[in-house]
């Protein structure tokens, strides 16, 4: 749905958009397993702690993958590695950027997974637990809202998130050429700007020259005093 609302001559294509939405969907799968690893290292209710993993990775968990693909990606920028910019895969698409940058997303759901565990060693966590599912009697019931129906609609909506971050940024109009180089949007008007104002554009040499020289002599006969006689 989000590439389909995408501006029509700035859509991805499909080989792109696998590519983007692919790293995600590998990060996702790294927290899954990490929260029912999590969830089954203490003695409270599993279905509870996997919840509240899951909450914090929906909120403060986004905060810290923002953080986290801004200072990557500036780093990435500052050391010119051309095809570790999110989004960048060159042209043609090249698998090798793609790994990397899946890598380096991994790395950041790492460390964002690192971050929350650490949040959840502070104490009162365990009244919360217990607020979250006392109200549904059904185990069966619970196992589906925490393993399907939350984690559905939660991820829905952090896929669009940080899909809108990782993405190629078409706002910049910004081309990967072959040669890994980025061209921008300054470096394209500056060629073009050369091109218009290259001197044989569309006139003669020997034509320019007949103008410059008759602007020269209008312009001597200005400078000549003119006088005026009074009777």
């Amino acid at each position: 749905v989000k590439r389909f609302k995408e501006p029509k001559e700035e859509r991805r294509p499909w080989r792109i958009w696998f590519y983007d939405t692919s790293k995600q969907a590998i990060g996702s799968l790294f927290i899954h397993f990490a929260n029912v690893f999590l969830s089954d290292l203490t003695e409270e209710d599993p279905c509870s702690l996997y919840l509240i993993n899951f909450i914090l990775d929906a909120t403060l968990g986004m905060l810290l993958i923002w953080l986290g693909v801004k200072v990557v990606s500036w780093i990435v920028q500052h050391k010119k590695y051309t095809y570790l910019v999110f989004g960048e895969y060159g042209d043609p698409p090249q698998a090798a950027a793609w790994i990397g940058q899946c890598i380096l997303y991994l790395l950041i759901m790492v460390f964002e997974k690192t971050v929350i565990s650490l949040v959840l060693l502070i104490p009162g966590w365990t009244k919360l637990q217990q607020i979250l599912l006392s109200y549904i009697p059904n185990p069966q019931l619970e196992l589906v809202l925490v393993m399907l129906v939350v984690p559905f609609i939660v991820n829905a909506i952090m896929f669009w998130v940080v899909d809108s971050l990782i993405m190629r940024k078409y706002k910049q109009k910004d081309t990967l050429d072959i040669n890994g180089s980025i061209e921008t949007p300054r470096a394209r008007r500056t060629e073009e700007s050369q091109v218009l104002l290259s001197p044989d554009m569309d006139f003669d040499q020997s034509e320019s020259d007949q103008d410059i020289s008759g602007l020269q002599e209008t312009i001597q006969k200005m400078k000549q005093p003119s006088y005026q006689v009074v009777i």
